[in-house]
């Protein structure tokens, strides 16, 4: 069940622009994450994206090894072009067009989980 959570830093007062540009966004290939060797090394389960001000968060389910994540989103088309269009709202610039930049984004904007509760963590009965 694990979930990771990616901030941005954006220009406030563009929340409709973003919301456009994330409402346009070309899903990934396949759900399917893999390894460096290729291998099947987890799943991704879903994505959801939230903005206030000049805070954006884009938290994502995924199953699996949470640096196959950074690779498979690194090689997805839709996510190049996304990041392209949000460009100009970033508050600080950054460089995602290769797949070993983008990893790097990925690894230093991935917020510190402080908390993951589901309901696989309730008391029986409760």
């Amino acid at each position: 069940m694990p979930f990771a959570a990616i901030s941005y830093r954006v220009r406030p007062g563009n929340e409709d622009e973003i919301a456009e540009i994330f409402a346009g966004f070309r899903r990934v290939s396949t759900p399917v994450l893999t390894d460096e060797q290729g291998r099947e090394a987890g799943r991704l389960l879903g994505t959801a994206v939230f903005i206030k001000d000049d805070n954006l968060v884009r938290v994502i389910h995924y199953e699996g090894e949470f640096a196959a994540v950074a690779r498979h989103m690194a090689r997805q088309g839709g996510v190049h072009q996304l990041e392209e269009r949000l460009a100009p709202y970033l508050a600080e610039p950054r460089d995602t067009s290769t797949p070993d930049g983008f990893r790097a984004y990925f690894a230093d904007a991935t917020m510190r989980c402080i908390s993951q509760l589901s309901a696989a963590d309730l008391p029986a009965g409760g």
